[in-house]
């Protein structure tokens, strides 16, 4: 029993050593997803349509910002790796990769968001519930996707600073930044959408002005402070000055960094799928699972930190070669991550009933919501061990593997098996729901097998 209590749980400076890295990221997300909430709850309270559309929006928007992120993560293995081996010039070239890759996706993104909004957003409405306009509910979508667009500009600026600094373990500045643009958001949300304070009723754009106006304000206070901080974050300073990058860190990046990107753009791409099967059951399954997502995200925030954890932990292990230590750390981190998510799910399901209540819908869309709360409950600690795999290969730079594990895995697997169960069959879209998400379980054993053998331990800031 001691045995297996030393092999799977740290001591207290090692759970210390985690919770400072992973408690500003939780607050931060904590903060992010419950005035997203809150966004959602004020939407909500309008109408159904107004929710839907929004909903629609938000699902598209998910696949930009995953793809930012896995843009950013094939670069951030590097700068975690270097930060440990303390290579500062090749931090800064990779920096300056992050930069450049970042822009080209943001300027592909917004003009497929623009230009194809009225075609993205009908391909998720249909008939099949009582619930909806579909027609309302399309031109809500397009008032607030027009709005939103602008706000990616600053999203993606800050994601390049606010990544880097957490790579390097500087998670504090970006939490404060994120609770400050939350904030921000939360006020202007109450103000625009319901008009007060003089204010018009926006409505769906009230909450798009609002989130733009926190998009600026969290680019520029994370900006504002590395600026006033040159000598700290050097590597994030004059980037542009003489732009060049060694083309053997370009070669490297790219071939690490290429498939996190696919594999985020990809992973993003099939959930946004899964959604388009579900919503062949009627706009009330949209709403549903819109009101699912929103609870879902206020949960997993321990999830979601605890696997920047491992990524930043692990890595930074590699990058100095402590082989040995990274792998003990990977296996008692992703058990840790498990247990915590395992006391999460269980305050998840006990609020499954009462959340959807607070919605202004039909007894229809709250009776599929809290279904669907439920499945995500009960699924939440197979989740947290395969999110905390994924991060353990990719800590080592294993990208080609990460990607067959999680894209490959989610089309093959997930999206066909929704796409058959939608479109040649009548099964209602609570037993879909459940079917799909429960292949969670088939990954869990996946993703046991690679950390096992250990095919993710490799030093890249070796020269």
């Amino acid at each position: 029993m001691e045995h297996i209590r030393q092999r799977y749980f740290g001591d207290r400076a090692f759970y210390k050593k985690v919770l400072l890295i992973a408690l500003p990221i939780m607050v931060q997300n904590g903060f992010t997803n419950f005035v997203n909430l809150l966004d959602n709850l004020m939407v909500g309270r309008i109408g159904t349509d107004q929710m839907s559309g929004v909903a629609i929006v938000n699902q598209l928007l998910f696949v930009f910002n995953l793809s930012i992120f896995g843009a950013l993560s094939g670069a951030g293995i590097f700068i975690a790796q270097y930060y440990g081996s303390n290579d500062r010039e090749s931090m800064k070239n990779v920096f300056r990769m992050k930069m450049l890759i970042a822009g080209i996706i943001m300027i592909l993104g917004v003009s497929i968001l623009f230009f194809g909004k009225s075609f993205l957003i009908s391909q998720f409405l249909h008939d099949g519930s009582v619930t909806g306009n579909l027609d309302a509910t399309l031109q809500y979508g397009i008032d607030y996707i027009d709005i939103m667009v602008i706000g990616l500009i600053p999203y993606t600026i800050s994601q390049c600073y606010a990544s880097t600094l957490r790579e390097t373990g500087e998670t504090l500045l970006p939490m404060k930044a994120g609770i400050a643009s939350v904030v921000v958001n939360l006020c202007f949300n109450y103000v625009l959408i319901y008009g007060k304070l003089g204010m018009p009723v926006l409505g769906v754009r009230g909450a798009a002005i609002a989130t733009v106006i926190a998009r600026v304000t969290e680019c520029v206070i994370i900006l504002g402070w590395v600026m006033a901080k040159r000598e700290t974050y050097d590597y994030m300073h004059r980037i542009f000055y003489r732009f060049s990058i060694p083309g053997h860190i370009v070669k490297e990046v790219v071939a690490k960094g290429t498939p996190l990107l696919m594999n985020e753009f990809m992973w993003s791409a099939a959930m946004t799928i899964l959604t388009f099967c579900y919503s062949t059951r009627g706009l009330a399954a949209v709403a549903g699972i819109n009101i699912c997502n929103t609870i879902n995200n206020v949960f997993n925030i321990g999830l979601i930190s605890l696997g920047n954890a491992v990524s930043i932990i692990v890595g930074q292990l590699l990058g100095a070669g402590k082989f040995d230590e990274a792998k003990d750390s990977a296996r008692k981190l992703i058990t840790f991550s498990v247990c915590f998510c395992a006391g999460i799910a269980l305050v998840m399901a006990a609020t499954a009933p009462f959340f959807p209540l607070l919605y202004n819908t039909t007894d229809e869309v709250r009776h599929l919501a809290t279904k669907f709360i439920l499945i995500m409950a009960a699924l939440m600690p197979f989740c947290a061990f395969t999110n905390a795999s994924y991060f353990t290969l990719r800590s080592g730079g294993k990208t080609v593997i990460t990607f067959l594990f999680d894209s490959c895995y989610a089309w093959v697997v997930c999206v066909s098996t929704a796409a058959i169960l939608a479109f040649c069959t009548d099964i209602p879209v609570v037993p879909i729901y459940l079917i799909c998400q429960s292949l969670e379980i088939i990954k869990c054993v996946v993703g046991f097998i690679l950390v096992k053998k250990g095919v993710w331990i490799h030093n890249l800031s070796a020269k």
